[in-house]
């Protein structure tokens, strides 16, 4: 039946195309109340797309944006499978640096580009599409699937975390998919395994109780300004290690096997730092580019903002200073550890005449998943079935907070299956997807459903 499935698939490619152009032309931002509209169209656009395919559909209210819940039959004796995805999408600006406009897609060498396409419209629709064709063809699908599509996953998925643990009985399942990550280079498939957790701060210092002029008061005044930057620099030592107490304490080490599988991957650096633009790369020194970026815990100022920041020259002493920073996690530690260890080692650092201020703001935990996790293997056949290449496995330096929740309270496996690519501008201008790999992802994703069904429970 598989068989036919695929067929289908690769006759309504046309089709397919159209449905996923008229979602991306929804502006469904979730950051900006201006677009509250559109991300209840695009939310309302997938539960009427998916009644049709005879799904049962929710549409819930959580007191933001709806979540979009459907699920198909039960199938006694098989697995059960969870699709999480997410309909809303990033501010599109800056708007003069697109080629053509965000919310009108344009298909150009093959891609689409428009906000949306590849983070995560295009991504979450080709598991929509693959049950499509099941459907379609055979009548059913092998396994349950259930469907949890939200519109705050770009504002941090606020109403996500407890709608899971009230209804953590009817979302039950063994394994819960999401594509929302990038294949390892094109032509090489992925799967992350693997993700980083997060530690998001902002530092707040404050000096004199407004802006002085530098030439008198200067020389006798602490600057909030030279203090953070002291300060920020005295976080990271000159080997890349983090200055934090406690900082490694919980750290899990990468294991042989996973050293040696990172280090035969066909990762070519030179091409890595002109993609960048940068002449060097650094890091934490004893580990290579992919193991300080998929592994290894960081800090990074991630904003500075001080003093006057117009035209031309104004010599002032600022009475403030701030700077935001995020510490990226690996399993085991805690980002609320981090979070004591980070306020007590600014505390030693601030000089005196500066009052200081640290907020706490999102954290989340790292996750890995096991390699040899039954559901994790059978995507690697069913990846390799819709991209004629198998998939190697990863990490991700990035963080999905939610796929700790999904872990801990469904207690399943959770697999990380990207269609995408690495420059697919996710976040930034001129944002696009392959329609090649849309299209692959499709049959990958059904491929799946086939595979996830033969495992034993």
């Amino acid at each position: 039946m598989l068989d036919q499935t695929l067929q289908h698939i690769d006759d309504r490619r046309r089709q397919f195309e159209g449905d996923l152009l008229a979602l991306l032309r929804i502006p469904s931002v979730s950051a900006d109340p201006a677009f509250k509209g559109d991300v209840r169209r695009a939310a309302e656009w997938l539960r009427d797309h998916l009644a049709k395919l005879g799904l049962t559909v929710h549409l819930i209210e959580t007191g933001g944006h709806p979540i979009v819940y459907a699920e198909s039959p039960p199938v006694p004796g098989a697995p059960v499978a969870l699709v999480y995805g997410h309909y809303d999408v990033q501010p599109p600006d800056p708007l003069d640096e697109w080629t053509s406009p965000p919310f009108e897609p344009e298909i150009r060498d093959g891609k689409v580009f428009a906000r949306g396409a590849t983070d995560d419209k295009g991504q979450m629709l080709t598991h929509v599409k693959s049950i499509e064709s099941w459907l379609a063809t055979a009548g059913q699908l092998p396994l349950q699937v259930k469907l949890l599509i939200e519109g705050e996953e770009e504002v941090g998925s606020e109403h996500l975390g407890a709608f899971l643990k009230e209804n953590a009985q009817q979302l039950a399942c063994d394994c819960v998919v999401i594509s929302d990550t990038s294949q390892f280079a094109p032509g090489v498939p992925a799967i992350t395994y693997g993700l980083r957790g997060i530690a998001y701060f902002e530092l707040k210092l404050l000096g004199p109780k407004q802006d002085l002029h530098s030439g008198v008061f200067g020389g006798g005044v602490a600057n909030p300004a030279n203090a953070l930057a002291k300060m920020l620099g005295a976080l990271v030592d000159a080997d890349g290690r983090v200055t934090i107490p406690g900082f490694y304490d919980d750290v899990v080490d990468l294991t042989e096997r996973e050293r040696t599988e990172f280090a035969a991957l066909p990762f070519d650096e030179e091409a890595f730092k002109s993609q960048l633009g940068v002449e060097h790369l650094a890091g934490e020194k004893g580990f290579s580019t992919l193991e300080r970026r998929w592994a290894r815990p960081t800090l990074d100022v991630n904003g500075l903002t001080s003093g006057y920041q117009g035209a031309g020259a104004k010599t002032v002493l600022p009475a403030k200073a701030t700077a935001k920073l995020s510490c990226r996690l690996v399993p085991n530690q805690d980002p609320h550890k981090i979070a004591e260890g980070l306020k007590k080692r600014l505390q030693e650092l601030l000089p005196p005449g500066i009052c200081m201020k640290l907020v706490e703001h999102h954290g989340a935990p790292g996750v890995v998943m096991p390699l040899e996790s039954p559901y994790l293997q059978a995507a690697a056949v069913a990846v390799e079935k819709g991209f004629d290449r198998r998939p190697v496995f990863i990490r991700e330096g990035g963080s999905i907070p939610i796929v700790n929740t999904f872990a801990s309270v469904l207690h399943a496996d959770v697999l990380l299956l990207g269609w995408g690519q690495n420059d697919d501008n996710p976040h930034s201008p001129n944002e696009k997807f392959s329609l090649d790999d849309f299209h692959r992802g499709i049959r990958a994703s059904a491929a799946l459903w086939q595979e996830l069904a033969a495992i034993k429970k």
